[in-house]
Parts: C-alpha cells; sequence; structure tokens
C-alpha cells in the first residue's frame, strides 16, 4: 500500500487522496455500511494490491491502490448531496424487514445514498441525503448541534406558562431537553400552530415534549436544517444541495 499523498485534481465532490482507514474507503465507495466493511475485512473478502487484509486497522489510498471485494474492484462514488421534503409515512432507513416507503426510493441516483439522521414516519419535511459518510458522521454527532426548525400543530390552546416551559426546556426520561425558541403562528381553542428551534437531536424530542406538557402533536413537520430552507420543494420532492450549501455544512461541522 502507498503512502504518498499526491495532489487530488478532482471536485469536491470526490473521495481525497492519500491513506485512509480501508472500512472507510469502502463506505464512501458504496460497498456497505462502514460496520459492514469492517466485518467484510475480518472475512477475508477484501485485497489491495493484490494482497489479502485480515486485519484492523488497515489503510490504503482510494486514488492509487488497487482495492477489490471479492474480486472486484471498487469504484470511488461521486459524492451526492439532496434535501428531501419527505412525506408521512415514509421510513428514513436503508433496510426494513417490513418492506415501507423509504425515503432513498424517492430520490432518483444510481448512488448508494443514505439520510443523514432521521425523521419519524409520521413526521414530515426536511432530510438530507448523501453518500458522505464523513460529512454524515459529523452532521449527527451531539457537539455541533445544528440548529433545526420544526412546524408544529397541537390540540388545545397552548398556555403561557406552557410557552415558558418550553423555552427553558422539559425533563424527559434520559435528562432535561434543552428549551427551545417558540413562535406562536396561529391560535384557537381546538389547536395552536407554532415554530419550534432546536439544536439538541433527541428522540422524539418534540412529541415527548409536548406530551410531557398535556398536549398531543397533531402534525409536525422540519422546515429548515441549518441555513438550509426546505421552501419551494414539494412533498415527496428534492433536490441536489448548490455547491454554496455543501460548503456551509462543511464548514460548519469544521467548527468548534
Amino acid at each position: 500500500m502507498t503512502k504518498k499523498m499526491q495532489k487530488n485534481q478532482k471536485s469536491e465532490f470526490n473521495v481525497s487522496s492519500g491513506p485512509q482507514r480501508l472500512q472507510k474507503i469502502l463506505a464512501a465507495a458504496g460497498v456497505d455500511s462502514r460496520r459492514r466493511c469492517e466485518e467484510l475485512i475480518l472475512e477475508g473478502a477484501v485485497t489491495v494490491n493484490g494482497q489479502l487484509v485480515l486485519e484492523l486497522p488497515a489503510f490504503a489510498d482510494p486514488q492509487t491502490d488497487d482495492i477489490r471485494v471479492n474480486g472486484q474492484r471498487i469504484r470511488q462514488a461521486e459524492k451526492v448531496y439532496f434535501l428531501l421534503n419527505k412525506p408521512n409515512g415514509v421510513i428514513c432507513t436503508n433496510f426494513d424487514p417490513q418492506r415501507r416507503p423509504r425515503a432513498i426510493d424517492l430520490i432518483d441516483c444510481a448512488e448508494r445514498i443514505f439520510c443523514v439522521g432521521r425523521l419519524d414516519a409520521d413526521t414530515s419535511g426536511a432530510i438530507i441525503l448523501t453518500n458522505d459518510s464523513d460529512l454524515t458522521n459529523k452532521l449527527t454527532h451531539p457537539r455541533y448541534e445544528l440548529l433545526k426548525i420544526y412546524q408544529v400543530v397541537v390540540r388545545g390552546r397552548l398556555e403561557g406558562t406552557d410557552m415558558e416551559k418550553l423555552k427553558k426546556g422539559v425533563w424527559l426520561a434520559e435528562g432535561k431537553a434543552s428549551g427551545a425558541v417558540v413562535k406562536i403562528l396561529r391560535k384557537t381553542n381546538l389547536e395552536t400552530t407554532l415554530e419550534i428551534s432546536i439544536r439538541q437531536g433527541l428522540n422524539r424530542q418534540i412529541r415527548r415534549t409536548f406530551a410531557n406538557l398535556g398536549y398531543k402533536v397533531k402534525s409536525l413537520k422540519r422546515t429548515q436544517i441549518g441555513d438550509i430552507v426546505l421552501k419551494g420543494i414539494p412533498v415527496g420532492g428534492y433536490k441536489r444541495l448548490s455547491p454554496a450549501q455543501i460548503a456551509y455544512l462543511k464548514r460548519v461541522t469544521e467548527m468548534g
């Protein structure tokens, strides 16, 4: 395996040159998840420059080394980035034994892509899909706490005291949820529509928070991820992220 660093003449969407962890290279090429790629290496399915690799850590250069899985040379996939307006009833996982509709099925893409984080099946709105595993790992890491904005409709008229509790944070099973920025969009005796801005990402955080306060969520839609806004994309539709949006996501995950 070569350790010589070569200047990368390809676009920002292609994998960078130089030695990298072998399982990372395989995952980036769309072979499988990083965990499964580690298993393939240990099972003896991977060779680098004709030599069988059986131990981890192992490193290779995706630009110069001949990397094969079960005898087939891997192809470095172009990095792709999409913003999807996920409908209700669609799940954000690549493997589902129940064969429910998946977010990845809504995007016409030859590369193996996956969701950055998750939205529950009964939550709609903005979700990013990509094959960039490095960016995905960073965006889903708690340290970055990227802002996410939701539109929520709850049954009943939200009281002022409950507004203050939302802003300060409500105790959940795993601890106190961080406070939210809350804006009332519409309020009647039957229901209240709010805009909720949070940075934390606990499981079903918004639904559980309102349940804790005695309100049932009628609908929940994510409208914004950081500076990336869903506006203009129909339900079930998607668009490629612009180079500026991709650069923004990479920039915010390099901060801190």
